[in-house]
């Protein structure tokens, strides 16, 4: 679907799984949030639904380097992501980051500025506070005690709304006692930076236009972050009611509202 590709960019021993779609000439970086998986062989899966912006962009998603060393932080994600981009040949790209993903967007743009044409900034933070320590740290100790039923089931708690999980209460608890993530010391690194991120003092060397996307019921970052992040760049933002942190999955018109955006036609 979109010409959907799965590829591998290596050079030496630095390994980057990324996936592409799209029509256009536009490129277009898609930076995913922290998860259990990976985004290999999801081509199709993806394609599907950022389908949006397949006519118009060439879209790029980017995992994290395949080998993750200890004490990898959100600032050398954003280089491996620059890295990557100039060996492609990408640049002037419009970036969406979500969550871990928001994060890595912002260091990359305030270090590669070169690479970013427009910004948008969903449900993230520029700085620590009480509410994503507490709730990624808590990820953080199930994972350690491999508690997977916790852990599922808390991520799914924290990171929808209410009403998702009572519709998919039977499926989370299946997934809950069926998952068992192959991976966790990966997860456990890529979490662990989450709680060291700050560049909310470097801001001011974000200068493209932004957009900043969030929800008032936010469990994992808070919506107050948003605005706080919306403020500190003087930028337009939307904050969705009654929606948290899954509010580029539920809402929507959320990929319409950030289609918009990158067109110069909302925010």
């Amino acid at each position: 679907m979109y010409k959907a590709k799965n590829v591998l960019f290596k050079r030496d021993n630095f390994e980057v799984d990324y996936l592409t779609f799209g029509l256009g000439q536009q490129p277009l970086v898609l930076i995913s949030g922290l998860s259990l998986s990976r985004l290999r062989g999801k081509a199709w899966q993806m394609s599907f639904m950022y389908r949006l912006f397949a006519k118009d962009y060439k879209v790029y998603m980017f995992d994290r380097r395949n080998h993750i060393p200890r004490g990898y932080q959100v600032s050398d994600m954003a280089d491996d992501l620059a890295l990557v981009m100039t060996e492609l040949g990408i640049k002037n790209a419009d970036v969406v980051g979500i969550s871990q993903g928001g994060m890595i967007a912002q260091s990359l743009t305030i270090k590669h500025p070169e690479l970013v044409s427009r910004l948008v900034l969903g449900v993230t933070l520029s700085r620590q506070n009480t509410l994503v320590q507490s709730t990624i740290g808590g990820w953080i100790a199930l994972a350690q005690k491999r508690d997977w039923e916790k852990l599922i089931k808390d991520m799914f708690a924290k990171t929808y709304s209410e009403n998702y999980v009572q519709k998919h209460r039977w499926l989370i608890a299946l997934l809950a006692k069926c998952l068992k993530p192959k991976e966790i010391e990966r997860f456990l690194i890529l979490a662990q930076a989450c709680l060291t991120f700050d560049v909310y003092e470097e801001l001011g060397a974000i200068n493209c236009p932004t957009l900043v996307i969030g929800g008032t019921k936010d469990l994992v970052v808070s919506g107050q972050a948003s605005l706080e992040l919306a403020n500190k760049l003087g930028c337009p933002f939307y904050l969705y009611e009654n929606l948290g942190h899954s509010a580029y999955s539920e809402a929507k018109d959320f990929n319409q509202r950030v289609f918009d955006f990158l067109q110069g036609n909302g925010g």
